[in-house]
């Protein structure tokens, strides 16, 4: 997955650090910079873009009435000196808020949430996933899932070849895969395609042995035998 954003910011010191955070993720494609709005609504009339970099504080047009005027927004990440309209940006459900100066972790951090809601939005026509493990994202196809068991404040994805390690809780993921990968205890979710057999209070997944949680038990049965499994 590659995102073409586009950055509307009028200050030159702030276009050269959004330049550079950009240049330093291969999964965003910087398509063009525009320095108020008008320009900007131009550039979105004849170009693509998935991800605005907006800053609020623009020659003649806010950013905010920019943004209230477009008609189908891609996905915004706000940049300002600004905190007041933090409200008001997320009432208008941008993508996250980040408020000058920001580090790139910062920015990073946001990134990444945008190509979660992108694969979380994409999933059901999909077979694969973007994930970021190891400060790289990796493709992922979905079939290659065993299992996902959280870890505190991570997750740990076993795939048939390798285990990825990312941070997050495993709601965000029972959210985001389909209905075939099934939540069967508080750690753990599993892609049911790969079960080889339940006993008890135990699945079989390639070999490994996966605990059932008490309350998980009566909805994986019910699962399982809707399935036809």
């Amino acid at each position: 997955m590659s995102l073409n954003c586009l950055i509307i910011e009028d200050q030159l010191p702030a276009q050269r650090v959004l330049k550079t955070y950009i240049s330093d993720l291969p999964v965003l494609n910087l398509a063009g910079t525009c320095v108020n709005a008008i320009e900007a609504t131009e550039f979105l009339q004849q170009n693509q873009v998935d991800l605005i970099f907006l800053d609020i504080n623009l020659p003649k047009i806010s950013g905010i009435s920019f943004l209230k005027n477009l008609p189908e927004p891609p996905k915004i990440i706000i940049t300002t000196a600004y905190p007041d309209y933090a409200l008001e940006g997320f009432e208008l459900d941008v993508a996250d808020y980040l408020l000058k100066p920001f580090s790139f972790e910062r920015f990073h951090k946001a990134v990444v949430k945008v190509l979660n809601h992108s694969n979380s939005a994409a999933q059901n026509n999909s077979e694969f996933i973007f994930i970021k493990s190891d400060k790289e994202f990796h493709k992922l196809n979905l079939a290659s899932i065993l299992y996902i068991k959280s870890d505190d404040n991570y997750v740990k994805i076993f795939t048939e070849k390798e285990m990825h390690m990312q941070t997050g809780s495993l709601q965000s993921w029972v959210k985001t895969l389909p209905a075939h990968f099934i939540r069967v205890h508080k750690s753990y979710l599993i892609n049911l395609s790969k079960v080889d057999k339940l006993s008890g209070n135990r699945l079989f997944v390639a070999g490994k042995e996966i605990p059932v949680g008490r309350s998980f038990r009566e909805a994986l049965l019910k699962t399982i035998t809707e399935s036809g499994v």
